[in-house]
């Protein structure tokens, strides 16, 4: 699993110019079933996604195709962990953590 951080690297006005298609590329990755939640920093100076199913270089391969990503208004941090615990509708999503 994986937590993506977003963090702007240029004004807010930058990203909501892009929001349209920031917003579909994030429903490709819901209909494909990567992302499981998302939505803004508060304050508002970025983003967090939640993500699974693929591996370290896809998720790296999506997030520098997100338009913030391409058109340098963010950057990414990206986190992988082993989900051990989770809420019941996450069962499916639980892993064992590696010896």
């Amino acid at each position: 699993m994986f937590v993506l951080e977003l963090t702007y690297t240029a004004p807010v006005e930058r990203a909501d110019a892009l929001m349209e298609p920031h917003l579909a590329w994030l429903d490709e990755q819901y209909a494909k079933g990567v992302f499981l939640a998302s939505g803004r920093k508060n304050p508002r100076d970025g983003g967090v996604i939640l993500a699974a199913g693929v591996d370290r270089a896809e998720i790296e391969r999506i997030a520098a195709a997100d338009p913030f990503s391409a058109e340098g208004v963010c950057a990414y941090r990206i986190t992988e962990f082993h989900a051990t615990k989770t809420a019941e509708g996450l069962a499916g999503y639980r892993e064992q953590p590696p010896a």
